[in-house]
């Protein structure tokens, strides 16, 4: 396909896109900063430990961890050598399998998890859940299942 045969964004397409990209980042910045800030846990930790909390026993396989937050395989490995190395998460090996490795939360990761949480659903709530009402949370809510299901068939 050549270039000139790609159709330009619409101003209304443009805005609906740009818009997502620069409030997606901007609200992970002041959401990251706000949680290193109080408690020294940065975004990205915050979000292993709060996937760890929700799984069985605490623990996920590294594999599925990486996929859990998005990250690669070695984006997450170093992820987690910091929170081990901070005593919030241990990694151990599968009895069943050498080759797999789980993640666990420990309990000081749990009480760090625990002690940030507050502050991280006060900056979700004031930056976004509460410029919209419920109508326009339902909205919104079924406009990403909406994209996310339709790039999960794919």
């Amino acid at each position: 396909m050549h270039t000139s045969d790609v159709k330009q964004l619409s101003p209304l397409e443009f805005a609906a896109w740009g818009g997502l990209l620069r409030t997606h980042a901007r609200l992970v910045h002041e959401l990251d900063h706000e949680l290193e800030a109080a408690h020294g846990l940065p975004l990205t930790q915050y979000e292993v430990l709060l996937h760890l909390e929700r799984a069985p026993n605490q623990r996920l396989r590294m594999t599925e961890l990486a996929r859990s937050v998005l990250l690669s395989q070695s984006g997450v490995t170093r992820l987690v050598d910091r929170l081990e190395a901070l005593g919030l998460v241990v990694r151990t090996p599968c009895a069943e399998d050498r080759r797999v490795l789980w993640a666990q939360m420990t309990d000081e990761g749990l009480r760090r998890l625990t002690e940030a949480r507050p502050t991280h659903l006060a900056g979700v709530r004031a930056r976004f859940l509460d410029r919209f009402d419920e109508d326009e949370l339902g909205r919104l809510a079924d406009a990403w299942e909406r994209v996310l299901s339709d790039s999960d068939a794919g």
